[in-house]
């Protein structure tokens, strides 16, 4: 059974200020999610699903559908703000999506086997979907995961400060610890978390994560049974927000499961900012023109 990869792609982008999941971004009009899905079918994944927001449904489909028909199997599920566990409804006034932990729950009923999950507005390389899908496809314990590590001062972008999981390795490359840190950016030569109370230099060879993991489905009810304990705890909270890696990082603290984190070459680059934008136009250019990706894609 081939590996599924699960896009993340209902979020809006509040700080670039539009729908970037479907900005053109390569020579010839290609969006990042065009190099994803390429990418993927490259390295062996079978099939692809996007987890979206009914409002932008049409369009999104409209987008890729025809391009993907007859490449990959491809099936949609959507995120809204009042699909949540039995017994919890939405606060009064929350209108802030739930975070990446309850998109990743939406695709719970469509995903029976292995998968990699991606943020639709990253891109990743090719060399990392080779890793991830080799990991899903010779990793046999159910409760074994993995992420792709890119070192954080290849991540960073120049134009504000960004959200970035750090992550603690021991001597085996498996994951001890990981720690969302939601303000780090460059200060001339330096890089700096920042928290309310002061700032803290970190390293920039420091592995983290960008959300590119692989995972195997006996992980969907481990993350529901997180999502109910964060709901206990933070629910009434208006910008509250569930992020998957935490529920991963508690789990490794309680010795269920495992993460390796693969380290690899590729480069990541995204759009966070619009001013980001023309550089990463830059980089698509740069890899068609050496060749990595054929003159269209499709």
């Amino acid at each position: 059974m081939k590996p599924t990869l699960l896009v993340l792609a209902a979020g809006m982008g509040s700080r670039y200020g539009g729908l970037k999941q479907m900005d053109e971004l390569g020579p010839n009009g290609e969006s990042i999610i065009d190099y994803s899905i390429y990418d993927a079918i490259d390295a062996g994944f079978g099939k692809v699903v996007f987890v979206i927001r009914r409002s932008f449904a049409d369009a999104f489909k409209e987008r890729f559908e025809s391009k993907l028909a007859g490449k990959i199997e491809t099936v949609y599920v959507y995120q809204e703000l009042d699909d949540l566990p039995e017994g919890f409804t939405v606060p009064e006034g929350r209108e802030k999506p739930w975070g990446t932990g309850h998109a990743m729950l939406m695709a719970k009923d469509v995903i029976k086997e292995p998968f990699g999950i991606i943020n639709a507005d990253d891109y990743y390389g090719k060399e990392a979907y080779k890793q991830v899908y080799e990991f899903l496809t010779t990793s046999t314990d159910p409760n074994e995961y993995a992420m792709v590590g890119y070192p954080l001062e290849k991540t960073l972008s120049e134009h504000g400060t960004v959200s970035r999981g750090l992550c603690e390795v021991d001597e085996n490359d498996n994951l001890i610890k990981i720690v969302e840190r939601t303000k780090i950016g460059w200060e001339g030569d330096k890089i700096y978390y920042y928290e309310e109370d002061g700032k803290t230099e970190v390293a920039g060879d420091v592995p983290c994560s960008m959300n590119f993991w692989a995972f195997k489905p006996e992980f969907f009810p481990l993350l529901e049974q997180e999502f109910i304990e964060f709901l206990k705890e933070k629910g009434n909270e208006l910008k509250s927000e569930y992020y998957f890696n935490v529920a991963v990082d508690n789990l490794i603290n309680k010795g269920i499961v495992t993460t390796k984190v693969l380290r690899t070459k590729s480069q990541w680059f995204g759009v966070t900012y619009k001013e980001d934008k023309p550089k990463v136009q830059a980089k698509f250019k740069e890899l068609h023109d050496k060749g990595i990706y054929p003159p269209k894609l499709w």
